[in-house]
């Protein structure tokens, strides 16, 4: 089978608008391009096109001004295994892996399960994309494949992922949407992985079933990287920027209460499906860098039984944006600290962070802290004793998960504030909930 360098529709994954690039044509530098696209129907048809990309002496670029030749290099520093569990997923990754090339070069493999139940199969497009980061040097490409399986094939990934690996290098398994961690299907893959990144913001339901199983695959040797977690770095950095000031700190050791509030659309059932991971690592955060315990785990508030009989299900009636969630933190001395996860009517999507309160009392005096954030800033202002203190607006925009996924790749070794930060937030989730392996 001859390489597809004919140009013509972009395969799944290839930028907006880009076609088959013939090794040979110089690439515009800094921009990418699709040099190989090749169809496989099996494992060992996959790796045979994988070593006929470099192979091929089309792989030679042309020559420079100056009589030298340039070859391009594969480049990989790492295996990246994409692991999406419907089609629309499998190109929502592959647009952002597009988003992000020539940032974090591997050979990635993007697997999309499908059809469990019908007879196995497996299809896959080989590429090689490549760049030439500057004017007058080599050009560098790296591989991707983009495999569909079904029936028993999309069953048992891990037999296909082995073979395809480029060894002695590290493997980083990336699983967008739900994981099922308690599932076969998520075993094999996460027990041989170096790092596993997910987004905790994107589960169904409150995802706090997963948040716990997650926090039980944690180990020194696998490294865990939560969009939801790292999005929230322009937070943290404001709530920490508040006890910069010398005078603030003592109030540090004297919180009475952690509130976070959070969007809804109002409804029992839309209480129940809100993403609950935002809200609850912000206080996790806090409580495992403050070295707090969790003396009450979070749980619902109920609504009192008047509201229960339906007051605001009456046509024209506000939409009832439920009681959230509440819990109880303790330090080694002194009273404990309220937690309150408060859900509060919003146009914005379901479970997005609107506030980070904090409540602080010492000798008489109070500081109350307020943290919120916009597309591209985030604002802190606080008061001591009802007087405005401090009103700070910083510039701090929101991440993409292409630039998510270039630090996650990026991080090597472990952080023991994410650590931290997870642990806590399944302590404060409480018992496993059933549900992880679907």
């Amino acid at each position: 089978m001859a390489a597809n360098l004919s140009g013509g529709n972009p395969p799944p994954g290839a930028p907006s608008g880009a076609t088959v690039v013939p090794f040979g044509i110089e690439a515009t530098p800094g921009d990418p391009v699709l040099r190989w696209d090749q169809r496989a129907t099996s494992v060992a048809e996959i790796d045979r096109e994988l070593g006929r990309i470099w192979a091929s002496r089309r792989a030679e670029t042309a020559r420079e001004p100056g009589g030298e030749r340039t070859v391009a290099a594969r480049t990989s520093v790492l295996n990246l295994v994409v692991v999406a569990r419907s089609p629309e997923l499998g190109e929502l990754a592959a647009a952002t892996l597009a988003a992000g090339m020539g940032r974090h070069p591997s050979r990635t493999l993007i697997l999309v399960p499908t059809d469990p139940d019908g007879p196995g199969w497996l299809r896959a497009d080989v590429r090689a994309y490549c760049m030439v980061p500057r004017a007058g040097a080599a050009e560098t490409c790296a591989e991707q494949v983009y495999v569909t399986a079904g029936g028993e094939t999309g069953c048992h990934l891990e037999a296909i992922v082995a073979p395809l690996l480029i060894h002695d290098l590290p493997l980083t398994v990336w699983w967008p949407g739900n994981p099922p961690f308690g599932a076969n299907l998520a075993r094999g893959l996460v027990g041989t992985a170096d790092r596993l990144v997910v987004d905790g913001s994107r589960w169904s339901g409150d995802g706090l079933d997963r948040l716990i199983a997650l926090a039980g695959l944690a180990r020194p040797s696998l490294p865990i990287s939560d969009f939801a977690l790292m999005r929230q770095a322009r937070w943290r950095e404001a709530v920490a920027s508040v006890f910069d000031r010398e005078a603030f700190q003592p109030y540090l050791r004297a919180l009475r209460r952690i509130a976070v509030t959070y969007a809804t659309h109002g409804g029992t059932d839309e209480e129940a499906a809100t993403n609950l991971v935002k809200p609850v690592y912000h206080v996790a955060w806090l409580a495992s860098r403050l070295e707090l315990r969790v003396a009450e785990p979070l749980a619902r508030v109920e609504r009192p039984a008047s509201a229960s009989r339906g007051t605001a299900a009456r046509p024209g009636a506000p939409a009832d944006p439920g009681r959230g969630l509440r819990a109880h933190l303790a330090r080694q001395r002194g009273p404990d600290i309220e937690v309150v996860i408060r859900p509060v009517i919003s146009g914005m999507p379901s479970g997005t962070t609107l506030r980070v309160e904090l409540l602080a009392e010492r000798r008489g005096s109070e500081l109350r802290a307020e943290v919120t954030a916009e597309a591209e800033s985030v604002r802190v202002r606080v008061w001591e004793d009802g007087v405005e203190a401090l009103d700070r607006l910083f510039h701090a925009a929101r991440r993409t998960d292409a630039d998510l996924l270039t630090e996650a790749i990026e991080a090597g070794g472990r952080d023991p504030v994410a650590e931290g930060s997870l642990a806590m937030a399944a302590r404060l989730a409480g018992p496993a909930q059933a549900g992880t392996g679907a």
